[in-house]
């Protein structure tokens, strides 16, 4: 029997739209963190200082986009912003400690809710299908679509 790539790829984005859409309902702390908030600390934790405009293009925005995110995190001391040292006129943006609390928080609400989730909902043997699934679905997120071989950027690896 064939399987059907294209049919597989639909199934599995949905699955993993959805499943983005839950977790990012599960906010942890008294000041949850968004979306972007959350990609940008993970990105910052995972990288070290960033640049504004390096920010920007792993989270796929523009660089005034960040503006918002980038001030509410650091009125929140959730980041820092310090001098780059290669470019005076630049500056690069650092998480906290403050910000890797936050961050911690919000992943691991949402650990908490996906593993009540899938604990009761599938049996034993669809948790190791389900567990075989992730590791195959990170191997094709890390498949390297850039014709020079360059790394792809974003997507900060689990805490």
């Amino acid at each position: 029997m064939m399987v059907d790539a294209d049919d597989v790829a639909q199934r599995t984005r949905w699955a993993v739209s959805r499943l983005a859409g839950r977790l990012r309902a599960q906010s942890g702390g008294e000041r949850p963190l968004t979306r972007l908030a959350a990609s940008v600390l993970a990105n910052l934790r995972h990288s070290g200082p960033l640049t504004v405009t390096t920010l920007a293009r792993i989270e796929g925005v523009q660089p005034q986009s960040l503006t918002r995110v980038l001030n509410q995190l650091a009125d929140e001391d959730r980041i820092r912003r310090i001098p780059d040292e290669d470019d005076r006129r630049a500056q690069r943006v650092v998480v906290t400690e403050a910000g890797l609390g936050a961050l911690e928080g919000h992943v691991r609400a949402g650990n908490v809710w996906l593993a009540q989730a899938l604990a009761g909902t599938l049996s034993d043997a669809e948790l190791t299908v389900v567990g075989i699934a992730a590791d195959l679905l990170l191997r094709a997120a890390d498949h390297q679509s850039d014709p020079e071989g360059e790394p792809a950027l974003g997507a900060a690896p689990p805490l």
